[in-house]
């Protein structure tokens, strides 16, 4: 099935974060895998913090929803994340936002991810690998996207991440 995946680093080689976790996801299980370009983010939440870079992956699973929980947590326990400020900085941060047309309402896992459909961080670049997919229970990918505040987001053409082969 389709799953989606959100990466984002704001501390740090933000970007050797983000690559490392394109590997890692791939590595882990996710075929088919594209990435989206790269954007330089405004943080949302806690804003006393440095400029995110984020991307959006999506690819082809077999893996069911905390498998795929648990391959994110192991990337970002690879990159020494440290939880200390909710929605502070972080060298890695990796969000399932969906899996196939699965809903799920649990304490450590909700999917689709309860906040996918209105941070424009996650939409610009998903919409940019796939604007028709259905996000279950809110809608279109580029529907959500025309009604986000998109200020914040900024495409950093000078900045790639590449799928590994083989």
């Amino acid at each position: 099935m389709i799953v989606a995946y959100s990466i984002g680093s704001n501390i740090g080689d933000r970007l050797g974060y983000l690559q490392g976790a394109v590997d890692g996801l791939a590595a882990g299980g996710l075929e088919d895998l594209r990435v989206s370009g790269v954007y330089e983010t405004d943080p949302v939440g806690y804003v006393d913090q440095p400029a995110f870079l984020n991307a959006v992956l999506v690819g082809q699973s077999d893996l069911d929803p905390r498998d795929l929980l648990r391959l994110g947590q192991s990337l970002e326990q690879a990159a020494h994340r440290v939880r200390t400020i909710q929605h502070g900085p972080r060298t890695l941060d990796v969000d399932v936002l969906a899996v196939g047309a699965v809903r799920l309402d649990e304490p450590d896992l909700v999917v689709p991810h309860p906040r996918a459909a209105v941070r424009a961080f996650v939409l610009v670049p998903w919409a940019e690998l796939d604007p028709d997919h259905v996000l279950p229970g809110y809608g279109r990918v580029a529907d959500l996207l025309a009604v986000a505040d998109v200020a914040g987001v900024r495409h950093r053409p000078d900045l790639a991440l590449r799928v590994p082969r083989g």
